[in-house]
């Protein structure tokens, strides 16, 4: 409901752990990798930050697939916005069927899902070994949570680092429909600025980067927590991984807040965004919030920061000659010609 998997213009458990083989020298942050499942304890506990409201209808299931996990080290932190539906009691029913702190029940700052899950990432209460965001209506693959542990574990424990991967989509009833797009382009800082290749309710990380998201701290103005987290993890010389491989089953429905952006029908409401403004808004509420960071981002990333800010307010071939020299860049090819398209009429 939440989250997605797109391209944003900015905008009875069971013990398993996997082995990855990369293609690449650099693992960190590279997409399209090997993942195989053995059978083999693996240990690091996983937050599961869950955020609801008016939920009823398809939370069950999203909880069933937790149940499902083949990592069985997690416990869940479900925050609930003020829902007046039925959210709240489903909540207190599963909490009361499964292990005493399997799951727990807060309320959120009923400013929107954003801050809901910014709240829950800084509640210093939570004290895990990896973060999980949540959305309330997702199916999530059985081998989800192996898979982004796995490879979290292969990063040294000091080194930010996040996973996140592809998506399936399906219906209201959960009948397949689609995959999310395949980005093949490396996780960066100068792509971060420009898009979100994951969905929060993709993304699992680590403890330093959630030490570095609750520096930044929750009263943030950002578009949505889950590219905050793209852009402070690269901008702070952390590690991106993003995987091909679908982890859940992303359910399509009139209720989502963010949908996906795979058809034609929303390139073309962003291209309208775009062109309205709203693309530029967004930089402006990126780039002020990335400044209280400026401190933690490294030398190479507060200069790309630095000229596509700085760029933005340039005549139109200063311009485009500074934002070429930033490096900023998107995942596909339409992507990139909306951003050029973008700079020359000022939109960005």
């Amino acid at each position: 409901m939440l989250t997605e998997q797109r391209e944003v213009l900015p905008p009875s458990f069971r013990n398993a752990k996997t082995t990855e083989s990369c293609h690449s020298a650099k693992c960190g942050g590279v997409s399209a990798p090997i993942l195989a499942v053995s059978q083999s304890v693996t240990s690091g506990r996983v937050a599961i930050l869950l955020c609801t409201y008016h939920g009823q209808h398809y939370l069950a299931e999203q909880l069933d697939s937790f149940a499902a996990q083949t990592h069985e080290n997690w416990e869940v932190w479900a925050s609930d916005d003020g829902s007046k539906d039925d959210t709240h009691s489903i909540l207190e029913n599963y909490k009361s069927r499964w292990d005493a702190g399997r799951l727990s029940i807060h309320f959120g700052p009923a400013e929107g899902f954003a801050a809901n899950f910014l709240s829950l990432t800084c509640n210093a209460r939570i004290d895990a070994d990896f973060y999980a965001y949540s959305d309330q209506d997702d199916v999530w693959e059985a081998d989800k949570l192996a898979r982004a542990v796995n490879w979290l574990e292969s990063v040294p424990v000091d080194i930010p680092a996040l996973y996140c991967s592809r998506t399936r989509l399906v219906d209201a009833d959960n009948n397949e429909i689609g995959v999310s797009p395949l980005f093949s382009k490396t996780p960066g800082f100068a792509n971060a600025l420009m898009q979100n290749i994951g969905g929060g309710n993709t993304m699992v990380f680590n403890k330093a980067a959630r030490e570095l998201l609750r520096e930044a701290g929750e009263n943030k103005s950002v578009i949505t927590h889950d590219w905050w987290a793209y852009m402070v993890v690269t901008g702070c010389g952390g590690r991106v991984f993003y995987d091909s491989k679908p982890t859940l089953r992303y359910r399509q429905h009139g209720g989502n807040l963010v949908g996906t952006n795979a058809n034609w029908a929303a390139r073309l409401k962003r291209i309208r965004m775009l062109f309205q403004g709203r693309f530029k808004h967004w930089n402006d509420c990126n780039i002020s919030a990335l400044l209280t960071l400026e401190h933690r981002l490294t030398p190479e990333n507060r200069e790309i920061l630095q000229r596509f800010a700085d760029a933005r307010g340039m005549s139109l071939i200063p311009r485009l000659l500074h934002l070429k020299r930033s490096g900023i860049y998107r995942q596909t090819l339409l992507g990139n010609i909306g951003l050029i398209a973008a700079a020359i009429f000022g939109k960005i």
